[in-house]
């Protein structure tokens, strides 16, 4: 069970509008990103997806099933990692899962904790306290925890938010092995760039609560072009947008203002739509 459908999904908190009507689909086996700045309504997205939200209209399907939250055996099929890190810290990383294991009533709890631990690389960090884990190990813990009852659906909240580069790029190389070693779709929300191009199949970029635009990241900048002369001006960058290298450096050669040349990115599509930064 991994296909989902979301059909003008809304949800509004007083007078703002969190999420407006929004629809899109999440194929078998694939590793969807939503992107765009916080606020944008990622997590309200999420949550409404996973049940921790009631959503004002529409309809979520997994399978052509209608979602209730209180369907059981479709809550069975996912994994939620939220954007803290909400592990017991006073327990070791084996006490949380065994906890979690028993609160969701896993079966051969035992047999499932050692997997987790090895596919996680925690195996040797069973016996240590999940306090005095590192941020990267605490993550790795979160989504260990998750998979605890083989979810065929993960949804991943902001799964690097705070993480230092290095470690960031280990956890995306987590996040591939347990989409292609588990088979497990996955969405995932993130206002890192770099994050949603290095993992996703599909972009569906975000902005005030809509669907700003959706596609591959290849794409989604083919549409803008291939390569971004940014022009420092006034004290202001000014970005021109070429479908070649050459044709950029002929109009870097014809400047006099201080420019640079490089391959186009997801936030230049972001940018071109809305007429900003992702982080401004």
């Amino acid at each position: 069970m991994n296909k989902i459908s979301v059909r003008s999904l809304t949800k509004v908190f007083g007078a703002h509008k969190a999420v407006d009507g929004i629809s899109f689909d999440v194929e078998e086996g694939s590793i969807l990103a939503l992107l765009g700045p916080n606020g944008a309504g990622k997590t309200t997205t999420i949550n409404m997806l996973t049940g921790l939200t009631i959503p004002a209209s529409g309809e979520i399907r997994y399978d052509g099933t209608l979602f209730d939250p209180q369907n059981r055996r479709i809550k069975q099929t996912i994994g939620v990692v939220p954007q803290h890190n909400n592990v017991d810290r006073d327990l070791t990383v084996y006490q949380n899962l065994k906890a979690h294991g028993i609160l969701f009533g896993v079966s051969s709890l035992n047999n499932k904790i050692a997997n987790a631990l090895d596919f996680s690389g925690l195996a040797a960090h069973a016996d240590k306290t999940a306090g005095n884990l590192s941020g990267g190990m605490k993550r790795r813990l979160i989504i260990a925890r998750a998979l605890l009852h083989e979810p065929s659906v993960l949804f991943l909240d902001e799964p690097t938010v705070g993480l230092d580069a290095s470690v960031r790029r280990t956890m995306w190389d987590f996040i591939r092995s347990i989409n292609q070693d588990k088979r497990c779709t996955v969405l995932l929300t993130t206002h890192y760039i770099e994050e949603a191009e290095m993992l996703s199949d599909r972009v569906m970029i975000m902005d005030k609560a809509k669907i700003v635009t959706e596609g591959t990241a290849a794409g989604l900048k083919a549409r803008v072009g291939k390569w971004a002369l940014d022009i420092y001006r006034n004290g202001k960058t000014e970005t021109e947008f070429f479908e070649t290298r050459d044709a950029g450096l002929e109009r870097l050669g014809a400047l006099s203002d201080t420019a640079s040349i490089r391959e186009t990115n997801l936030e230049d599509v972001y940018l071109t739509i809305t007429g900003r930064r992702i982080d401004a």
